[in-house]
């Protein structure tokens, strides 16, 4: 896998041109769904809103999934130019929307690219960005005694645990950055003498 920048972080950036708010919101999209989900919570936190100009883009380089929506503005005029600035950064998985106030003065087919384009050039500058790591999930059996030790060994390696089934024994699902597995799994086989192997599970 290509590894590429994502936003770190949601943003959100604020501007008015001719008494009209422009309001930009970018954040991490790694699914078509993840984006459509973002957009859809943008419409429920600003309502009353004239327009939620948005444009997506997930993946990065050759392969690439990309939307967008004018959402009522004039075509081409708010929703296309959103979409070029998103695919001039060096970003990928990314969902940017533009929530309009209208103002009350009209500005134009150029005035709305401009002031479109401007909202999406400044909240891309002022997003962090980091690097996408590709993760997988595996699943881990150990006894009791080990359990603390092994949460240590976990966390050294950039480990997450998702769950945890606490029976006989106890079970533990984690996420691991997918550089981190061989490491990890050569740990964890010495900490129980070669009697503990973790199990891919994607």
């Amino acid at each position: 896998m290509t590894t590429y920048r994502i936003p770190a972080t949601t943003t959100r950036i604020e501007h008015q041109v001719s008494r009209s708010r422009f309001i930009a919101t970018l954040a991490n999209a790694p699914t078509v769904e993840a984006a459509r989900q973002f957009i859809a919570s943008i419409r429920t936190e600003m309502p009353d809103a004239t327009h939620h100009v948005y444009a997506f883009k997930v993946g990065f380089g050759a392969s690439v999934t990309e939307g967008l929506s004018d959402d009522g503005e004039p075509a081409g005029t708010s929703g296309p130019p959103v979409l070029a600035v998103l695919r001039g950064a060096n970003i990928g998985d990314a969902v940017l929307v533009v929530t309009r106030y209208f103002g009350g003065i009209k500005l134009g087919t150029g005035g709305l690219v401009r002031a479109y384009s401007d909202a999406a050039r400044a909240v891309i500058a002022a997003t962090p960005t980091e690097e996408k790591v590709e993760r997988r999930h595996l699943g881990l059996t150990l006894p009791y005694s080990l359990y603390e030790r092994v949460k240590l060994i976990a966390a050294a390696h950039g480990a997450t645990i998702d769950d945890e089934a606490f029976e006989a024994e106890i079970t533990l699902y984690l996420t691991l950055p997918l550089t981190a597995i061989e490491p990890f799994t050569a740990a964890i086989r010495e900490l129980g003498a070669g009697r503990l192997t973790p199990t891919l599970l994607d």
